[in-house]
């Protein structure tokens, strides 16, 4: 019998991952629903010394990785990997897994969904009415068929984003990091922020991608075009961001997630040309109950000596 820790979840209750976790014969921990600081999960697997980590949104560092006395396994309950220590973890000889694809259509849905709103002044006018006017004559709106799409990244959920958008007759321009996908026209990345009047971001955070969208990106832009970020908040310059909405160089933004995180600058989020969701792109009952299971599969897998199906390193 092994213990699995769980350092944090964003839902409710931990059932379906104990109930996988304990029919597989180990024991199953699950520390505060809020993501602890690092030094408060250091102490948790000290305590607890777990074959296996997963972590929804608390940071497992590499003083977490080495503390356990046989870690197998860091399983990330999602999809990106910037809260887990993974060189520690490969180091060590550790796996580091994620569940890669258990929100595709979920995400593309919401970028798709910030697209609309802004096109169609979904958001602006449900607060206008809300408020006691009634102006129809102010509608500045666009015809979604004559935008041009940019996509930054376009991996599974940043191709079905250009699928779904190509079905609304969008012309849709994407760019990656290999420059050899041929599912929609590529273009360097300056020429897709010149050229779109949508930008949506679907890179993950990397040292190399972080305040990707800077000062100096978002003056390629062109005037008036609108930015979504669905991926992570500093893939943004948040300053560089306010400073373009505010002299009218941007049209406004769709944010999923933000830099700064749960608390983020309130002089962004407050615009009345940012629309702004908790970082709840990846929800719906159907993809948290997928997620939570295959994250605890995974853990019951390499426990039982096999490679995970994801796996997101080489342990040495």
């Amino acid at each position: 019998m092994a213990v699995v820790l769980q350092t944090d979840r964003a839902w409710p209750d931990d059932a379906i991952e104990r109930a996988v976790i304990e029919a597989a014969g180990h024991s199953f921990v699950c520390g505060p629903p809020v993501p602890a600081p690092a030094a408060e999960i250091e102490a948790l697997v000290r305590t607890h010394d777990p074959a296996a980590v997963m972590t929804c949104w608390a940071i497992v560092s590499e003083a977490a990785v080495n503390a356990p006395s046989a870690l197998r396994i860091v399983q990330r309950i999602g999809v990106g990997l910037d809260n887990i220590a993974v060189p520690a973890a490969t180091a060590r000889g550790a796996w580091v897994a994620n569940v890669p694809d258990y929100c595709v259509g979920e995400v593309a849905d919401h970028a798709v969904a910030l697209m609309l709103s802004w096109a169609r002044g979904v958001a602006a006018f449900d607060r206008d009415v809300k408020a006691g006017a009634w102006n129809p004559s102010s509608a500045r709106l666009r015809r979604v068929a004559d935008l041009t799409i940019g996509i930054v990244g376009l991996g599974r959920i940043g191709a079905d984003t250009a699928a779904k958008l190509r079905a609304m007759g969008c012309n849709v321009i994407a760019h990656t990091r290999s420059g050899k996908d041929a599912r929609v026209p590529l273009a360097p990345l300056d020429d897709l922020l010149a050229q779109s009047d949508v930008v949506i971001l679907h890179a993950p955070l990397t040292p190399a991608t972080r305040n990707l969208i800077d000062a100096a990106r978002i003056a390629r832009m062109k005037r008036g075009a609108f930015l979504i970020n669905v991926s992570r908040g500093p893939l943004v310059d948040n300053d560089a961001l306010l400073a373009a909405l505010e002299r009218g160089h941007l049209s406004g933004a769709g944010l999923d997630v933000i830099d700064g995180e749960p608390d983020p600058p309130r002089a962004l989020v407050e615009r009345p040309d940012v629309i702004v969701t908790p970082h709840i792109a990846f929800s719906s009952e159907a993809s948290l109950a997928e997620l939570r299971r295959r994250a605890a599969e995974e853990v019951v897998r390499v426990l039982a000596g096999e490679a995970p199906h994801h796996p997101c390193n080489e342990p040495k």
